[in-house]
């Protein structure tokens, strides 16, 4: 019996529903069958996004700035709807039918892009660069066409992305301590593919968009994943699934009202009379911050049901200690999450502004002609290349030198916030001279002469900072949470995406509304060549060196969460009067 329980996983089932059999379910197979949906889940949203920039103005004729927005808005979206993915996950479907759901979502917006851009009736009639001017723009019903086909990518991304990695991690038992080695590979492995993913949409889709048909590089969106899709149910037997155990955002209101409740009661002397029911194993030591919040905790009348002295209390009332601490823990977090915004702020102009920027400067190498999107290549270049710098020489020597294996998640962060703030200023040095050359040359020129690979430090600077970003911000977001908040956790950190392209388009709204004027100039003119965007990025470089100098303080304030130490049950006894004594 023992050797049977032994080649069982305790806390996951089979495709049957029986307890999963540790040799036949789980481990890197199933893995990579599920990183097979995030690189064609990689490969639509970012090849759509890299190169949407360019639609947008050359073909449905949208002013700059306005199309800047709708990618930022839609990459904005993506990330925020996987807030609603997690709850559905966590709540109702599982993580294996929310990623079925959610990926055909995604390939009907992508078949319904195809399809926008395919037919004429969907588009504008074409007009030469020296007509910009005067060029008829897109019609609401083809607008609103185009935002529909975007819209659907946008649901299932959402929905993809906030279960891809959990089911991913599913798949390796945390209490068997070779796949608890492996499933530290695997946060590797997954963040490598995402970048596997964006490369292969920055070359090759981008390529066929531009140089063959743009509708046929959105079809092949929509073959890949019909594709993925397909290998991901080849699998279904071999994968091990967890049970939904509900949203922690219940728990997370359950504590706040029965603070509220209890705002007048005074808080006892003593922490040990706190109300706690959670297993000695499970509880969290309690801390003093956010101490209201302690009053959830506060033992009141009416909290238990008199007719059953043995019922569990009303949540809505009274919440134990480990509840409310694992409130705490999310608090605690939120100034890091709030002080890492500006960085996807930076981020979204790379795969705007700055492909705007390539789209006028001479993109030749010999006789090829580099897409504008295809820029971003350098963009996925960096953040392969610093991942790797980081694993072979980081942190080696900075285990030598400090005895850790590596950055810390906040120092990690701390490298990223930096990087995309030179970035930015980068950014700026090389527009001033991109529009010098547009003052010699006349900016009406539809290609400067002005090499493109300008544009390479900015690209690279931000790429950098996101590798040591993004993975210090996975790293502190799921350490630093709730065991039973992880999966919210991680939807947490994947909405500092979404607002970071929020605020970029709020800022380029506020930028062209207070510069502009009735010609259509200011710092983001319609046309680039007669703006200023070198002001724009040296006020983005401000404001991330401003961000830079908060979030040293955030993190110098943040305190987490101490081990629990043992207490023992006599203790706790003799503890059981310490309110009458005080």
């Amino acid at each position: 019996m023992e050797e049977k329980m032994s080649w069982t996983v305790p806390d996951a089932v089979d495709y049957k529903g029986c307890p999963a059999d540790r040799s036949t379910t789980g481990g890197w197979v199933p893995a990579a069958l599920i990183l097979g949906i995030e690189i064609c889940e990689r490969l639509s949203t970012m090849g759509i996004a890299v190169n949407l920039v360019t639609y947008l103005g050359g073909v449905m004729h949208v002013p700059s700035a306005a199309s800047a927005n709708t990618v930022t808005d839609f990459m904005g979206t993506s990330f925020l709807l996987c807030l609603l993915g997690g709850f559905l996950a966590d709540s109702f479907l599982g993580r294996s039918k929310t990623i079925v759901i959610f990926a055909i979502i995604q390939t009907m917006g992508t078949a319904a892009l195809a399809l926008s851009t395919k037919l004429r009736q969907f588009r504008p009639p074409p007009c030469h660069y020296a007509e910009l001017n005067n060029c008829k723009q897109a019609s609401g019903f083809q607008m609103g066409s185009l935002y529909i086909a975007l819209y659907l990518i946008a649901l299932g991304t959402g929905g993809l992305k906030s279960s891809v990695s959990g089911f991913g991690t599913d798949q390796f038992d945390e209490n068997n301590e070779k796949e608890k080695a492996q499933r530290a590979f695997f946060f590797n492995r997954f963040f490598f593919f995402i970048s596997l993913g964006t490369l292969m949409a920055v070359t090759i889709l981008v390529y066929i968009q531009d140089n063959v048909d743009r509708s046929l590089g959105y079809g092949l969106c929509s073959v890949a994943m019909i594709v993925a899709i397909l290998i991901f149910f080849s699998g279904r037997k071999r994968y091990r699934y967890k049970k939904s155990v509900g949203s922690p955002i219940v728990i997370i209101f359950q504590v706040i009202a029965a603070a509220i409740i209890k705002r007048k009661m005074k808080l006892p002397c003593s922490i040990e009379s706190l109300y706690e029911d959670s297993p000695e194993t499970s509880r969290i030591h309690h801390t003093d911050q956010f101490r209201f919040l302690d009053k959830a905790a506060v033992v009141a009348e009416g909290d238990f049901d008199k007719s059953c002295p043995n019922s569990a209390p009303n949540p809505w009332k009274l919440c134990s200690v480990t509840r409310v601490e694992e409130v705490k823990m999310m608090a605690r977090l939120l100034p890091i999450w709030a002080t890492t915004i500006i960085f996807w702020t930076t981020y979204a102009q790379m795969l705007t502004f700055s492909v705007q920027q390539a789209s006028t400067m001479d993109r030749y190498m010999g006789n090829f002609l580099i897409p504008a999107g295809s820029l971003t290549v350098f963009f996925v270049s960096a953040i392969l290349i610093t991942l790797a710098f980081n694993d072979r020489v980081i942190m080696p020597l900075w285990k030598k030198w400090k005895g850790t294996p590596g950055l810390s998640s906040l120092q990690s962060i701390a490298v990223g916030l930096v990087l995309s703030t030179i970035g930015m200023g980068a950014a700026a040095l090389v527009e001033m001279k991109r529009l010098s050359v547009a003052n010699d040359v006349g900016r009406n020129t539809p290609v400067l002469p002005i090499s493109v690979f300008w544009l390479i430090p900015q690209f690279f600077l931000v790429g950098s900072g996101e590798a040591f970003i993004y993975t210090g911000q996975l790293d502190f977001f799921i350490t630093q949470s709730p065991k039973g908040m992880k999966t919210m956790s991680t939807g947490l950190f994947l909405t500092t995406l979404s607002l970071g392209f929020f605020v970029s388009s709020f800022l380029v709204s506020v930028v062209k509304k207070v510069t502009g004027t009735g010609e259509g100039h200011g710092w983001l003119a319609d046309n680039i060549n007669f703006g200023r965007l070198d002001f724009f990025y040296d006020l983005l470089a401000i404001l991330s060196a401003i961000n830079f100098v908060i979030f040293i303080i955030c993190a110098i304030w943040y305190k987490p969460q101490k081990a629990k130490p043992v207490v023992e049950m006599n203790n706790m006894l003799n503890n059981n009067h310490a309110e009458e004594k005080c």
